[in-house]
């Protein structure tokens, strides 16, 4: 065998594991981009359940406007925040940026619920109650995404770590998927309303 046939077997080897490489890297940037659509989706349900929740207790709180004016600007901000990061998922700013802006609507509508308790007309409403069921539900459903979402990243970033898909990754600036984490221990939990009706 001549040694420009063993070269070319060499160069045809390498050619085609950076095309495997480079394609297995797509694959793994989309799904966890997927993983973040997930995210956005249920996000998206939560930003649209919260006006509802405010407008229900605007009849209750009438003297608690700064807390449903602050729930209503924290969950404005953290829809934008989504819109940007949901277009990008691979931005790591727009990512972080995202996180914040639910750990400032996560504390708006605790500081609603610590407000909400002096109010037992409103706990007791149906439709309180049904929001709160609905938002629950959609905050679990939140959990679950991020953690498909995290489990995607991880692989994404392990395989673009490895030699020598790391190669191909800086050739073509795959960037590593940033995680969706929200550093409060206490925002981490879904939102907690107590519909106690003896209260």
């Amino acid at each position: 065998m001549s040694t420009s046939t063993i070269l070319l077997i060499v160069l045809g080897v390498v050619v085609g594991y950076g095309v495997f490489a480079y394609n297995k890297l797509i694959t793994l940037r989309n799904r966890f981009r997927n993983g973040f659509s997930q995210i956005d989706v249920q996000l998206q349900r939560r930003y649209e359940l919260i006006p509802n929740l405010v407008e229900v207790a605007r009849g209750y709180m009438t003297h608690e406007q700064e807390t449903l004016t602050a729930v209503t600007d924290a969950r404005n901000s953290a829809s934008d925040k989504s819109k940007d990061a949901a277009a990008a998922p691979e931005n790591a700013s727009l990512v972080n940026a995202l996180a914040g802006a639910e750990k400032q609507l996560s504390g708006a509508l605790g500081r609603f619920n610590v407000v909400m308790e002096a109010y037992p007309d409103l706990k007791a409403d149906v439709n309180m109650q049904d929001l709160h069921t609905e938002l629950t539900n959609t905050d679990n459903r939140v959990s679950f995404a991020r953690q498909a979402y995290s489990d995607s990243v991880m692989r994404y970033n392990t395989y673009r770590e490895q030699i020598p898909a790391n190669i191909i990754a800086g050739l073509f600036r795959f960037d590593a998927g940033d995680l969706f984490e929200i550093d409060d221990e206490v925002i981490r939990e879904p939102v907690r309303v107590s519909f106690d009706k003896a209260a």
